[in-house]
């Protein structure tokens, strides 16, 4: 099946994806890949060119990597926050986000990250939070309040020619996005966490402009708050629950829950398709904010977990520049 992120589709190839759409997904038993407490893991990011996981540390400061061939692991350390990485199509190393903006880091090299832009001069009080690369090479990425509370994050683009785009504005914490075909046409989805709202975009995938912004879907309490979010190839969403022990599977238009992956800590960030075949679900946690009853009894807090799927995951699409 043709993934349906990277292209609209029409009418019959559109009924046929909502049939498949709906399918409720199989998983196996989860695991823990490692236990290393991260303050407040992020950024999962399955690399096809070197066939690891990466994910960040945004309170550390670090970003890791894991080969599930050999069982290293690394961990590169930062002089300000990172908070989401995207590797260079092109060229060796990432595009990432730091506490300020958008810039360029090569794990093989022994230098310190270079800023390209930093959009957001007149907002001290931010820092950068969840992205990624959308099919045409376009890095997408959201800002929002340190401390969580002031509406001042917004949702960017930085493009390959080094020109950047906000997109949206008045958010306290921003998380995804991420892309998905409908019926309805080409779709990109994106979290505004503290009013547990997920919104839904048209996306002009050529032009890279979104439009004709509606309410996705509102998470209740018991839900937790929608943190970081992929997409598989049947267009279905994979949201995480921060407070909700739990990733969830959604069809990208109904909004129903279509499968559950409960984990066994209640901080859950975000999640990335990633392995051999892109069927096993790579998910991050945190242990930030958690009381020590709460750690006592969630020790696995700040681990990366895995889980196999039947469900097959879309290659991460490289920064064009």
């Amino acid at each position: 099946m043709r993934p349906l992120l990277d292209t609209p589709i029409s009418p019959t190839e559109g009924a046929v994806a909502r049939a498949a759409a709906l399918a409720s997904p199989v998983t196996g038993a989860v695991r823990c890949v490692i236990a290393l407490g991260n303050a407040l893991g992020e950024g999962v990011l399955w690399s096809v060119r070197e066939q690891a996981v990466y994910w960040v540390d945004i309170l550390q400061r670090e970003l890791h990597r894991w080969d599930p061939a050999t069982g290293a692991h690394q961990r590169w350390t930062f002089d300000e926050e990172i908070s989401a990485i995207a590797e260079r199509a092109h060229a060796p190393g990432f595009i990432v986000t730091l506490r300020r903006g958008f810039a360029l880091f090569d794990p093989a090299a022994d230098i310190a990250p270079r800023y390209l832009h930093q959009p957001e001069p007149d907002r001290a009080g931010n820092r950068f939070n969840d992205g990624k690369c959308d099919a045409q090479g376009r890095f997408w990425a959201g800002s929002m309040d340190f401390a969580c509370e002031a509406p001042t994050g917004a949702l960017y683009r930085y493009d390959p020619d080094g020109s950047c785009t906000r997109h949206d504005d008045g958010f306290a914490v921003t998380n995804g996005p991420t892309w998905s075909g409908t019926g309805q046409g080409a779709a990109m989805f994106f979290n505004a966490t503290i009013e547990g709202n997920t919104y839904r975009y048209d996306s002009d995938l050529a032009a890279g402009t979104v439009s004709n912004k509606t309410l996705w879907k509102h998470w209740l309490p018991e839900d937790g708050l929608p943190d970081g979010m992929t997409t598989d190839a049947q267009g279905r969403l994979w949201i995480a629950h921060w407070g909700g022990w739990c990733v969830t599977c959604h069809d990208p238009v109904t909004a129903a829950e279509l499968g559950r992956v409960r984990l066994p800590v209640s901080q859950v960030t975000t999640c990335a398709f990633g392995g051999a075949d892109l069927r096993t679900l790579f998910i991050s946690s945190a242990r930030v904010g958690l009381t020590p009853e709460q750690l006592a009894a969630e020790p696995l807090a700040g681990a990366l977990f895995a889980v196999d799927t039947d469900s097959l995951g879309l290659p991460a699409h490289p920064f064009g520049g």
